[in-house]
């Protein structure tokens, strides 16, 4: 019986039934300057499913309608000096590679306006990403987010891959890499 799931084990391993984290190796392995601040989990971990506010009072919505692609999700406030510094770099990075495989999703967590929220993008320039908010941070306490910006890499199984705390050079080459490899390694 044991080299029945023993065989049936590296049958699943072989296809790819199971994922591997050595993408997230290769990944990691790229990170230089603002990047070594983004840490990889050993283990992939389980992010929340509480539901936050779609922009222009859309509805709600959870991370799981992101299920299938990896996800850089940025938690940040209208208030936050470092968060305007690097919104523009992370709309870069969606214009880059956003579509099937990858998105950036931000989410302003806390007390910001939606009239708020509209100024700060057309201020930077942004309109590529969505205004989502959590406004009595649900999510960001799940997601045990305490202090902005914060960065967390999501997988298209809906773990938590990696997390970044602070601001970084989102439009660095090794940023960029990064996301080119989990990309490239999601594909497989």
């Amino acid at each position: 019986m044991k080299r029945i799931l023993a065989a049936a084990l590296y049958m699943a391993l072989a296809l790819g039934a199971i994922p591997s984290h050595a993408d997230t190796a290769a990944a990691e392995a790229l990170r230089t300057g603002d990047m070594k601040k983004l840490i990889f989990h050993s283990t992939p971990e389980a992010a929340s499913n509480a539901a936050f506010n779609l922009a222009d009072d859309a509805g709600t919505q959870s991370l799981e309608a992101y299920r299938g692609k990896y996800i850089l999700l940025n938690f940040w406030a209208t208030w936050c000096a470092p968060c305007r510094h690097e919104m523009p770099m992370l709309s870069a990075l969606q214009t880059e590679f956003g579509g099937d495989d990858f998105e950036v999703v931000t989410i302003a967590t806390g007390r910001n306006s939606p009239a708020g929220i509209v100024k700060f993008f057309n201020d930077t320039g942004i309109d590529n990403l969505p205004r989502h908010q959590d406004p009595k941070q649900k999510l960001a306490s799940q997601m045990g987010i305490f202090g902005l910006p914060i960065t967390v890499i999501i997988d298209p199984e809906g773990r938590e891959i990696a997390r970044l705390r602070g601001d970084a050079d989102w439009a660095s080459d090794s940023a960029r890499a990064i996301i080119a490899e989990l990309i490239g390694a999601g594909e497989s």
